[in-house]
């Protein structure tokens, strides 16, 4: 045991009376003094720790700055909205409108257009329009506008021909990327497809999401945002070490101990505040680049990215303290002596016990919702957000102990595995902090995919439609045979469609007696052998046969010999147009369509039934496209567009997706490419500092003959253990949490293996990525001209 030097002055910890706020202010000022004013290694500290906090500012702010956008793209929509328009009775008058939708898709991309024609001067304008077009007229978003005259959309002017006369203004707008047309009315439109509307505007009544998606939403913030808070907690406690040993020469001056902590605790706070104010600047910049950024089809105006006043208040208060109450917090087990720090001994092992508590904890709140989680209510909500988070907190709460148990047992080896663990066993603390950000992300993401394979596989139903032979469905109301043909004329002659099964389709009901106002009905589908083979089981088929198949539904009426009534009207108003199922008929099955269902009701060929006496007849075309023409769909539509305003080509795919999940994954996926960006920038900083902190080691050793491979090998050892046994952690912690989730919402726990190891191998690759970026930097700090010091 070394005694103390004579004279050197004694720590007064036991005497000094506990301080007051004077007293507190003074140090603090005093520790803003040294991060500000300290010389080079303090800058560098307080360069390092607010870039590190800043890059977490930046994402916390724009958490709080998404209500605000949800909010505002929905408030826009809404101002828009014409769905007042149907069901009610808006006779014509000078301020009435006459509109008719027809929107389209171009390269899976949707285009939202209706045409318009006022009946009178006071016709109400759409919000972001001066003024209604007129026929051949165009007002268009800047985006489609853009669209229409790049290359790509040279396909796309063939469907959108008019004259570009308008832009829409950002009022009329969901977001600057989106595709939006009103064009003026031509002709005569079909009085069934059209409606009239004395004003734009219908508030939105939005649907409360299912427990399993809101449970995905919530679970999706914590994992999303708790990285960040972590992160800025470990950017706080960057340069600990040497920040200490400068501690220790004020206790040398004659410091107490608390006053060395307030100290520490204003360079920290000084630091915090750099960070927040580089990250607001940082904040400010990227809003301004808002509209110019799509991520996943979605983008959103500048003025859109306004964070919560409360919650900007919140992040101004909490990221300052928080930085003082962490630099206490890591003080707690460090005892800072004249000419030294407790560090450099052995340090006393880390407690187990109450970093299990923590995960036990959040257990305890998620157990007790199993199979009863209906997110009817705050108090749910903020209890599985509140277990969720302190389940993934405990995942990092005890990474250190595990690491500093794990290294202890490491001896002998390769030198530059001793040089790695014997780092590591000194200081296991630095890199577990390290590496914490990743674990808790990995964690996170593989208890999301958990859920989100479950919530997918309920949100996305099979259409049942067969594409092997038919991708998509042209249909059109049609009056005679020869329009009928005429349609699939044009669609037989359009550029890469490969073949056409034509079809007319009508709705027949039984005879209406006076009394019988529920009249049964059935599907009627007129077409040739060639297709009929296809839809139903018939040996033989000429042209004049009539088929039925006999409907499964309580609706169906139809069999040999019945007469039926071409008009489909249920009601006993009008005259019928009556029509005698042949006696010939024969009855048979069908198999299932292109459309995904088993088609029932009559089905005739041509010469068997005019389908100019079918009331409301529409033309079907089922198109088989030439998987050799990559525009094949959209010289479909544009064929559909020049038939007719009514004219509607749907493609046929074999599943769909609800669209509150389409939503919710698109803002997954949004939030997780931040998210992850964060991650790994933070982390090329986090290793920065580290080399800093052993610039002088490194020179040692170079200066003593050690290998440059072997000091980059050793690096890499100090890296790679860490996140080994944090990715290991993750996926115990991320499973746990997955199971549990799935049985609050009373689904099976299946593990997607795929997946998981997936996500465990992307956290190893952030992590092989940053080590690479670092070589550079630590083969410029190993230079023997290190050693020298001020």
């Amino acid at each position: 045991m070394t005694e103390r030097p004579t004279g050197t002055p004694t720590a007064a910890t036991e005497e000094t009376p506990r301080a007051g706020l004077a007293r507190w202010v003074a140090d603090l000022a005093m520790g803003a003094r040294f991060a500000l004013t300290g010389g080079r290694e303090s800058w560098t500290r307080t360069l390092l720790t607010a870039i590190g906090v800043g890059l977490g500012v930046v994402l916390l702010l724009g958490a709080t700055a998404a209500p605000a956008m949800v909010t505002s793209r929905e408030a826009r929509t809404d101002a828009r909205a014409t769905a007042s328009g149907w069901g009610t009775d808006i006779k014509r008058g000078p301020d009435t409108l006459q509109v008719l939708d027809h929107s389209t898709t171009f390269h899976d991309k949707d285009i939202g257009g209706m045409s318009v024609r006022p009946d009178g001067d006071k016709a109400p304008v759409p919000p972001g329009v001066s003024k209604l077009p007129g026929p051949g007229e165009m007002a268009a978003s800047p985006a489609l506008q853009d669209l229409l005259n790049s290359p790509e959309g040279k396909v796309l002017r063939e469907r959108l021909p008019d004259r570009v006369t308008a832009t829409i203004g950002d009022e009329g707008l969901s977001g600057p990327g989106e595709l939006i047309y009103y064009k003026g009315m031509k002709g005569k439109a079909p009085k069934d497809a059209t409606y009239r509307i004395d004003h734009f505007g219908t508030p939105n009544e939005s649907e409360e999401l299912p427990p399993q998606l809101l449970l995905l939403v919530i679970i999706a913030c914590v994992v999303l945002l708790l990285p960040v808070a972590i992160f800025i907690a470990t950017a706080v406690r960057f340069g600990g070490e040497r920040r200490d040993r400068r501690l220790a020469a004020l206790r040398l001056v004659g410091a107490d101990s608390r006053m060395v902590r307030r100290i520490a605790a204003g360079e920290a706070m000084v630091a915090s505040a750099a960070g927040l104010a580089l990250g607001s600047a940082l904040f400010l910049v990227a809003r301004q680049f808002a509209g110019s950024v799509s991520m996943w089809d979605m983008t959103v105006f500048p003025s859109d990215v306004t964070p919560s006043p409360v919650l900007a208040l919140l992040i101004a208060v909490g990221v300052p303290l928080s930085g003082v109450l962490v630099t206490l917090f890591a003080l707690r087990g460090v005892t800072i002596e004249p000419l030294g720090v407790v560090r450099i001994s052995t340090t006393r092992r880390r407690r187990l016990w109450w970093r299990l508590a923590i995960p036990a904890l959040g257990l305890a709140l998620l157990l007790p919702m199993v199979g009863g989680f209906k997110g009817s209510g705050d108090l749910e909500i903020y209890q599985v957000a509140t277990g969720a988070v302190l389940l993934l907190i405990g995942v990092t709460a005890v990474l250190p102990w595990l690491v500093e148990a794990v290294v202890n047992r490491f001896s002998g080896g390769p030198l530059p595995w001793q040089l790695a663990t014997r780092r590591l066993q000194l200081s296991s603390g630095t890199a577990s902090r390290a590496v914490s950000g990743i674990t808790i992300a990995v964690a996170g993401a593989i208890a999301i995919q958990m859920l989100f394979a479950s919530a997918e596989q309920n949100n996305t139903r099979p259409t049942g439609r067969d594409t092997s032979w038919a991708q998509m469905n042209v249909s059109a109301p049609v009056a005679s045979r020869d329009g009928a043909d005429r349609i699939f004329d044009k669609v037989r002659d359009t550029r890469g469609v490969e073949k056409v099964f034509p079809e007319v389709h009508g709705y027949v009901s039984e005879v209406r007696k006076p009394k019988n106002a529920e009249a049964r009905g059935d599907e009627l589908t007129v077409s040739d052998c060639s297709v009929l083979r296809r839809v139903l089981r018939i040996s033989s088929c000429r042209n004049g046969d009539v088929f039925v198949v006999p409907s499964d539904a309580d609706y169906g009426f139809a069999k040999p010999g019945r007469t039926a009534d071409l008009t489909g009207q249920p009601d006993a108003s009008g005259e019928p147009e009556l029509w005698k199922i042949p006696a010939s008929a024969r009855v048979v099955t069908s198999k299932d369509s292109p459309l995904g269902y088993a088609p029932s009701g009559i089905f005739a060929t041509p010469s068997a039934l005019d389908i100019a006496r079918i009331t409301d007849a529409s033309a079907s075309a089922l198109v088989k496209l030439d998987p050799d023409e990559p525009e094949a769909k959209e010289y479909v539509r544009n064929t559909a567009a020049a038939i007719g305003p009514t004219t509607q080509a749907m493609t046929l795919s074999e599943s769909e997706v609800t669209s509150q999940f389409a939503t919710i994954r698109r803002g997954l996926f949004i939030g997780a490419t931040v998210t992850l960006g964060l991650i790994g920038a933070s982390m090329i900083v986090s290793m920065l500092e580290q080399l800093r902190e052993r610039r002088r080691l490194l020179s040692v050793l170079v200066a003593f003959g050690t290998r440059r491979p072997t000091i980059g090998w050793s690096v890499f050892w100090q890296t790679a253990v860490p996140v080994a046994l944090g990715l290991g952690l993750s996926v115990a912690g991320g499973v746990a949490l997955g199971a549990v989730l799935l049985k609050l919402v009373d689904e099976p726990v299946a593990i997607d293996w795929w997946s998981l190891s997936t996500m465990t191998g992307f956290g190893a690759g952030v992590i092989l990525l940053v080590t690479v970026v670092s070589m550079p930097p630590l083969w410029r700090m190993m230079r023997p001209d290190g050693l020298r010091t001020e």
